[in-house]
């Protein structure tokens, strides 16, 4: 072995020894990659408060709340949420963790890439009169929402469906007139035998 060492290809180099030790690559942060749409179901104790504490420690990870479903389980004393919200999956597995320490949260579980059921509904009162209301029926039907009050001037259509086809009716609908607009957010539920209400029996 030469006195002065060797480079990592076998060639000695004494003008530039090589380092002891190479530093490891940069981690990226939280925050920094490309943001996407998640679905975060959360199951609850039906207290006061959580939603609040639940909004609050989003609000704090500088995360927007796109929609927000709270609805009752099968068990009276238990509460769902199911949230919608857009980050980084490095971000967003943070916010779940911190989510899941709160009072009064049981689990906390990103069904983001799982296969699952999912649907909102809407209520959209359109400007509709004997011109145009057969062509705004002919669109209901195909998105199969249904009419659910019929006025002189307008209509109120009731659609479900994904978040994306709901987003759909309502651009073809926007051509007509708006006049008022209700989402329930999106509810979803995992497809097959596991059961996240389940878990937290358990």
């Amino acid at each position: 072995m030469s006195p002065t060492g060797s480079t990592p290809g076998g060639s000695a180099d004494p003008a530039h020894p090589a380092p002891a030790h190479t530093a490891p690559p940069a981690r990226a942060l939280p925050g920094h990659g490309e943001a996407h749409r998640h679905v975060l179901v959360a199951i609850v104790l039906n207290r006061p408060g959580v939603l609040n504490r639940v909004a609050s420690l989003m609000r704090a990870r500088n995360f927007n709340i796109e929609t927000l479903a709270v609805s009752h389980t099968d068990q009276p004393e238990v509460s769902r949420m199911t949230l919608t919200l857009r980050g980084d999956d490095m971000a967003v597995e943070q916010a779940a963790k911190q989510l899941y320490r709160l009072i009064d949260v049981l689990k906390v579980q990103d069904v983001t890439s799982d296969p699952t059921v999912e649907h909102e509904i809407a209520l959209i009162k359109v400007r509709a009169d004997d011109r145009n209301r057969g062509e705004v029926l002919t669109i209901a039907d195909m998105y199969k929402a249904k009419v659910v009050d019929l006025a002189a001037e307008s209509l109120i259509v009731e659609a479900t469906g994904t978040e994306a086809e709901v987003d759909a009716l309502i651009a073809l609908l926007r051509g007509f007139g708006i006049k008022e607009l209700v989402r329930s957010g999106t509810v979803v539920m995992s497809r097959g035998a596991g059961s996240i209400e389940e878990a937290v029996k358990r």
